[in-house]
């Protein structure tokens, strides 16, 4: 007995976690259903004691029937017998089919606990079911691609940029809007991008391009310059030119940045006069600029410091009475155009005059040259 013992004992030691479970989930199973055999007991005493009670009535009321029947005052005729001895019958045939009917089991009753713990198996169970025979199915790559907000850049273009192949999942992109989004920047007109979605299957790509501030001129061919300093390698139409526009005679990526981060914070007042910007460089000042305006005023400024002192012009242009250059390379002041075309003049002419003055030069020493190449070719002769 011992030995057996120890064998059970051992054998519940290596149960596992479930067959403990199963075991305490079979012992309320049993629990449960010896209280339904009770409660059905009871149910069977409680009929039983109600038969009693009505084959007790019943009989009291035959007792009372054959007392009447016997009594000399009253004698029933033989219609009346044989009415009640057809009643008796009939009840006595009542009494006994209600006892021969078997008695319907009751049905036991599922614990809410039960319910509940199918419930959280069963719905997950079929959502993953619907979900992976969605997948499977051509419905769940359909996707409707709208493009919004763009007059430079074409729509295949920008679908491009963001990666969506006819053969993605729709729920992939819709899980992962962002992402695409995000890879439509790589795209330069582009500064920003949305995705937006509408069921079932519907998305809209809104995008915001880069403004162009200007055009890099190359001969006849004119290129967009947008807001991000990047100079589009591709010429625009002159028919699709605007009335005005800004133009900037070089392309240098690292200088076409730094002067549109410079003219970001100049006011819209004087960009708007602006018609041309080129290099000047000058000895003392490699980065100049020469800022042509609508109505031919010239600004001389440094590139590095064109966000510093161009606002200055506002406040310098309502003492220029005439077309005039403003100077800003070493302080501010400004003098009039026709004094530079004088002072330009006066500098081509005295560098013609340098220019001259060496050609004499030149031409004497040749002289000189051809004279003393002449007596030594004469004196050679003499000595022969």
């Amino acid at each position: 007995m011992s030995k057996d013992k120890k064998k059970e004992s051992n054998q519940k030691q290596e149960l596992s976690e479930w067959q403990k479970r199963n075991q305490e989930y079979l012992k309320k199973k049993a629990e449960e259903e010896a209280a339904l055999a009770e409660e059905k007991e009871k149910e069977k005493q409680a009929r039983k004691e109600a038969n009693s009670k009505l084959l007790e009535e019943s009989k009291k009321s035959s007792s009372e029937l054959d007392e009447e029947a016997s009594s000399p005052s009253k004698e029933p005729s033989e219609k009346e017998e044989k009415s009640q001895k057809g009643d008796r019958k009939v009840k006595e045939k009542k009494e006994k089919k209600k006892k021969e009917k078997p008695e319907k089991p009751a049905k036991p009753k599922i614990a809410p606990v039960h319910i509940w713990r199918a419930v959280s198996i069963l719905v997950p169970s079929v959502l993953v079911l619907l979900l992976s025979v969605y997948l499977l199915t051509p419905l769940s790559t359909i996707k409707n691609i709208e493009v919004k907000g763009n007059s430079n850049t074409q729509a295949d273009d920008i679908k491009q940029a963001s990666g969506i192949q006819d053969s993605d999942y729709t729920l992939a992109l819709l899980l992962d809007k962002e992402t695409y989004a995000e890879r439509i920047k790589s795209n330069h007109w582009i500064e920003s991008a949305k995705i937006n979605y509408q069921f079932p299957t519907n998305f809209t790509i809104e995008v915001k391009e880069f403004d162009i501030v200007g055009y890099y001129v190359s001969g006849e061919e004119h290129y967009p310059i947008l807001s991000s300093g990047t100079v589009e390698s591709t010429p625009v139409d002159r028919l699709n030119l605007p009335e005005t526009y800004l133009t900037v005679t070089f392309n240098d990526e690292q200088q076409v940045k730094e002067l549109i981060t410079g003219l970001s914070t100049i006011s819209e007042d004087i960009k708007s006069q602006i018609q041309k910007i080129e290099l000047a460089p000058s000895k003392a000042t490699a980065d100049l600029l020469k800022i042509t305006m609508l109505d031919t005023d010239e600004v001389l400024v440094p590139l590095s410091e064109l966000s510093k002192k161009l606002p200055y012009y506002s406040k310098i242009k309502p003492q220029l009475s005439e077309p005039s250059v403003v100077d800003m390379e070493a302080g501010v002041y400004s003098y009039t155009i026709a004094d530079k075309l004088i002072e330009e003049a006066e500098e081509k002419a005295k560098q013609e005059a340098k220019e001259a003055e060496k050609k004499k030069q030149e031409e004497e020493k040749k002289k000189q040259e051809e004279q003393g190449n002449q007596s030594q070719t004469s004196q050679q002769s003499q000595s022969r």
